[in-house]
């Protein structure tokens, strides 16, 4: 691996959401008894006790109807993810089963660390028709003709708001652009500490992720339908202002994802741009029937999400690519997948029919607590856009100008700092056009 490639793959994993790592690992077929036994490991961000008892639990009954397969689980910190995924890549000692986000499955795919075609087979034998279709679109392949991971469970990102706070100020659910400018600078009182809507203003991926919801209703895209650099573009533009003058009814300074929560959980924002990952929160010091959940729309409705999925790595013995194909199909059955989702009610979504109607799912106290909204946010998968994602191709190079902080730089400066669309456009530019593919 280059150094360019091995920066940017840095890069990219220190800035996405959710990434998965690697770990030194000796697979061998033959066990040390010379039995034919093979072991694998399987990576995950779940560093939680909790998390991993509940995944060791699901390994404990796999091993139990494969003999002969052990499945070794290799937590590891986010922060750590960057060093050892590019370590071991140099090494090509990839696991068997990595944990994945799709902005991390696009660069893994640039640098041909995954098998896609083993992925692709196992997509094919579930049975797409099983997922919601805007899972599946975030992992499919730059040509659209495969996948590049197995999805297990995801999240969506959109505008929470108090039911009661708009109630109170005689405000109808904002359906558009001006509807919601309306309502932030309404609901807005500084000198009382009351902002409209809390929204991402950090130098970072948060921004880049709640701008992009709102260009992507406008039907404007950081690359065309040819995966080229489309950033300088009346509807982007148009996004952009429109962002910069709805961030002047949110708190002051870079908001992240913490200053976000708290605005909103507290009270001090009747409205918020979050993941649904603000629900766990709501659920624990909240009232939960209070909430309602809008998507940004102009020309047409535009969910950011993220999907969790289970991919292979590239270049396996046959033993164990059959060995790790087993472990994602087994992970990939409804009673699994639903128990996967559930180490994080609320905030963890389904990505599956099969899921969110099953009874366990349904049982839930954190599901059941939010009523149909439960089954509204799972539903809005099929609403998903982002930036890369054109007419069916997902530009794998994406992952690169995500891991460039262009965007989220770009947004940083037009809502916190003083500088101009136009300027910040022609920075952003400059700085995307150096990680583009030559």
């Amino acid at each position: 691996m280059s150094k360019k490639k091995a920066f940017l793959l840095m890069s990219s994993l220190t800035l996405g959401v959710l990434a998965a790592c690697g770990n030194n690992t000796d697979n061998t077929e033959e066990g040390g008894d010379g039995s034919g036994d093979i072991t694998i490991q399987f990576m995950t961000s779940s560093v939680e006790q909790e998390r991993l008892t509940v995944i060791e639990g699901m390994i404990d009954r796999f091993e139990e109807e494969n003999e002969g397969i052990t499945v070794e689980t290799v937590p590891v910190e986010e922060g750590q993810y960057n060093t050892n995924v590019v370590t071991l890549a140099q090494a090509g000692e990839l696991p068997a089963v990595i944990e994945v986000g799709q902005d991390f499955a696009k660069t893994m795919a640039n640098e041909q660390l995954i098998d896609v075609e083993a992925t692709t087979q196992l997509v094919e034998d579930i049975g797409p028709q099983s997922y919601y279709e805007g899972a599946l679109n975030l992992l499919s392949s730059e040509d659209g003709e495969g996948y590049l991971g197995v999805p297990l469970s995801g999240w969506v990102q959109g505008i929470w708001y108090s039911q009661s706070k708009l109630e109170e100020a005689g405000i109808e659910e904002p359906a558009n652009w001006e509807e919601l400018l309306s309502a932030a600078e309404q609901l807005t009182d500084t000198s009382n500490n009351q902002y409209g809507i809390a929204l991402p203003t950090v130098e970072g991926p948060f921004s880049e992720q709640g701008f992009s919801q709102f260009a992507l209703s406008n039907n404007a895209n950081i690359l065309d339908n040819e995966g080229n650099l489309n950033l300088d573009t009346p509807e982007m533009r148009e996004a952009l202002e429109m962002y910069q003058q709805l961030a002047e009814y949110t708190m002051p300074g870079s908001n992240d994802t913490t200053q976000v929560n708290d605005a909103f959980s507290n009270g001090s924002a009747a409205m918020a741009l979050y993941s649904t990952y603000i629900l766990p929160g709501i659920f624990e010091n909240g009232d939960p029937s209070d909430i309602g959940f809008i998507i940004p729309t102009e020309e047409s409705e535009a969910v950011y999400g993220s999907v969790t999925a289970l991919t292979i790595s590239g270049g396996l013995e046959q033993a164990e690519k059959d060995a790790a194909e087993a472990f994602i199909a087994f992970m990939s059955e409804p009673e699994n997948m639903t128990e996967w989702v559930l180490m994080s009610p609320g905030g963890a979504q389904p990505v599956s029919d099969e899921v969110t109607n099953s009874e366990e799912y349904q049982s839930n106290e954190v599901v059941q607590a939010f009523g149909e909204l439960s089954t509204e946010i799972a539903g809005s998968f099929d609403a998903i856009q982002v930036f890369g994602l054109v007419e069916g191709q997902n530009f794998t190079h994406m992952g690169a100008i995500t891991g460039s902080n262009a965007i989220g730089t770009l947004i940083n400066q037009i809502t916190v700092g003083d500088t101009s669309v136009d300027d910040a456009i022609n920075r952003a530019q400059s700085t995307i056009e150096d990680v583009m593919p030559e």
